[in-house]
């Protein structure tokens, strides 16, 4: 039988608004995304997730959602969507759409109607509690700041406290109500009519809440992560999804426990979910290969395919991050301004392709990623979008830029020439030899690196097979075999390194000084038969 799609899929991230602008007004959109699928196809990868584009006051950036059955206008209309669903598979192209269950907009309908009458039936689709001078708990916001805020009754008088696990413009459902279920099904069932081959789904892990509503407290169990009941939503979401043969559904899943987090990929829930302890994982040779290890282990006791993330919409990007003293990621630490070699950090970047690309399972490529480009840290903050930014100091605004394609200065393509308006985020002059024009053609390049690993990994039999076997090596690299034929060698020490006995070299992430690979590089190898 056929390895299902989403096994071994390259999957792209577009981040709509800053993708490609097709009609000038500095925001990216449809029409700029389907001018530009023939870079995604020439590119090798596979499919296309899309992060939300439905209607929405664009309190934070779209998760703030007025709409699922729609389309925002500033990124054009349902059919211009389904006409790109159709565009994407005539290109090889399978779609992801992006579902955000745990909140909905404070314009969405339901929350309208909810305020508008203490006695409305909506009211209990949300986390509605009685009035009072102290909110009902101290539970705090993702983005910082309290994670109630108190509505206004129609006369002017302080009226009841409603839940937000992110922005006040983002109330959280409550999941308890079989209205709020039967409705989610529902939506799943318009994108997968629509041809849509996958579901992504947001905050996975925050939909239900203790109804009691205690305060967090260590050695309790959490009152609104990771809860139990979950499961039996998204084991109704895989029935749906049972329904629409090939279609996929993947959480995003930030949990510190992986045996909690291999839960939600056991055979009648999820098929995947992003791997953010890769993503997070210090350049050391030791903590990688313990993560590869516990990452491969965990997958494999539910029959779940592992995948490998890099970067994506939420984190700093990581040619940045790897140029630092400190190259892991969490949200508890990430700041701006730390000093950063950019050389490094991008040298480290291209050898963390070829490691995650050689990886048994799917990996995610975050748009731009395949540029080379680097976290843009000197917005001003009269700039800034992001409300994290606002209620917490630090923000994401610097891995949401907009895209170079070509040209010697902003906006670098993003708009065309007759834009009334500057790209939405300013970008770095300093990207003028990022963009893909620059970067086409020329083999030292990311891109060229990207397209070049992405031609030797569909071609490569044992990187379409769960087998990963470590060679020995020194200490500092890391090495590996796919299959019989296939192996890749990383070299994380502070010295050159011999490369084992092989046939052929396939690519490496740098240049070799003959049979040794320097610090901070990989390659891939043909070996010798035996």
């Amino acid at each position: 039988m056929a390895t299902p799609w989403w096994r071994d899929a390259v999957i792209y991230q577009i981040y709509p608004r800053s993708f490609a602008d097709g009609d000038g007004d500095g925001i990216g959109d449809l029409d700029g995304i389907r001018h530009r699928l023939g870079h995604l196809a020439d590119l090798g990868v596979d499919a296309i997730w899309m992060s939300p584009w439905y209607p929405s006051p664009m309190a934070d950036a779209g998760y703030d959602v007025a709409d699922f059955r729609d389309i925002d206008p500033v990124f054009g209309t349902l059919a211009g969507a389904e006409s790109l669903i159709r565009e994407a598979h005539a290109a090889g192209l399978r779609m992801i759409v992006d579902i955000v269950p745990n909140h909905v907009s404070r314009a969405h309908p339901w929350f309208a109607a909810a305020l508008a009458s203490p006695d409305a039936p909506e009211r209990d689709y949300f986390w509605f509690r009685p009035g009072g001078d102290t909110a009902p708990t101290g539970w705090r916001s993702e983005f910082g700041g309290p994670a109630w805020t108190r509505t206004t009754n129609p006369d002017g008088t302080p009226g009841d406290w409603y839940l937000h696990l992110f922005t006040p413009e983002q109330p959280d459902l409550n999941w308890d109500h079989p209205d709020v279920r039967a409705e989610f099904e529902s939506i799943l069932r318009f994108w997968f009519d629509r041809g849509v081959d996958g579901i992504r789904i947001d905050s996975a892990a925050l939909l239900l809440k203790d109804p009691a509503l205690p305060e967090v407290a260590d050695g309790a169990p959490h009152p609104y992560h990771d809860r139990d009941g979950v499961h039996d939503i998204y084991r109704a979401w895989r029935r749906v999804a049972d329904e629409y043969p090939g279609r996929a559904l993947i959480g995003e899943v930030w949990l510190p426990d992986p045996e909690r987090f291999a839960n939600y990929l056991r055979p009648d829930e999820l098929h995947a979910a992003f791997n953010f302890d890769f993503l997070g994982c210090a350049w050391d040779p030791g903590l990688l290969r313990e993560c590869i290890d516990r990452t491969l282990h965990v997958h494999a006791a539910v029959g779940a395919p592992a995948t490998w993330v890099l970067s994506n919409h939420d984190v700093t990007r990581h040619p940045t991050r790897y140029g630092r003293a400190d190259t892991t990621f969490s949200f508890a630490a990430k700041r701006e301004g730390v000093p950063v070699d950019l050389e490094l950090g991008t040298r480290r970047a291209r050898a963390a392709t070829l490691l995650s690309l050689s990886l048994p399972g799917a990996a995610y490529v975050y748009q731009g990623e395949e540029l080379g480009l680097w976290e843009h840290e000197s917005i001003p903050p009269g700039l800034r979008q992001d409300p994290m930014w606002a209620r917490s100091g630090h923000g994401r605004d610097g891995c949401r830029v907009p895209l170079p394609w070509h040209g010697d200065e902003p906006p670098f393509g993003f708009s065309p020439d007759s834009a009334a308006e500057p790209p939405w985020l300013p970008q770095p002059p300093e990207w003028k030899g990022l963009t893909v024009a620059a970067q086409r053609g020329d083999p030292s390049s990311m891109l060229e690196l990207y397209r070049a690993a992405l031609r030797v990994r569909r071609g490569e039999p044992g990187l379409h097979t769960p087998a990963l076997d470590w060679l020995p090596a020194a200490p500092g690299v890391l090495a590996f075999t796919r299959g019989p034929g296939f192996a890749c060698v990383l070299n994380l020490s502070a010295a050159p390194v011999a490369l084992p006995d092989h046939d052929t070299r396939l690519l490496a992430s740098s240049p070799l000084d003959g049979d040794l690979v320097p610090p901070d590089t990989a390659v891939w190898l043909r070996l010798q038969h035996r």
